[in-house]
């Protein structure tokens, strides 16, 4: 079985600006306790809170707006009957 070596690999928008990074486990290491520290969800409850919030964060609405908008074709066209 030949083995494959994945860098970092990084996650772009549409217009070429880096949003997310995948790493490799040695380096996800070093800045894992960063991150939980940066966006901690320590459970259930507190999940329900953040999504209580995003209905008042007029960016996170504008966004699902408009990706519910991209994808109304779509999800029309899976639940039409099948022929």
């Amino acid at each position: 079985m030949a083995t494959t070596v994945i860098g970092r690999q990084f996650i772009r928008d549409v217009e070429g600006n880096a949003v997310g990074v995948i790493l490799p486990l040695e380096e996800f290491a070093l800045v894992e306790e960063a991150l939980r520290q940066f966006a901690p969800v320590r459970g259930m409850e507190e999940k329900l809170v953040q999504i209580q919030q995003a209905v008042d964060d007029i960016l996170f609405m504008d966004d699902l707006r408009r990706t519910m908008s991209d994808f109304a074709q779509a999800n029309a066209k899976w639940w039409e009957p099948a022929e």
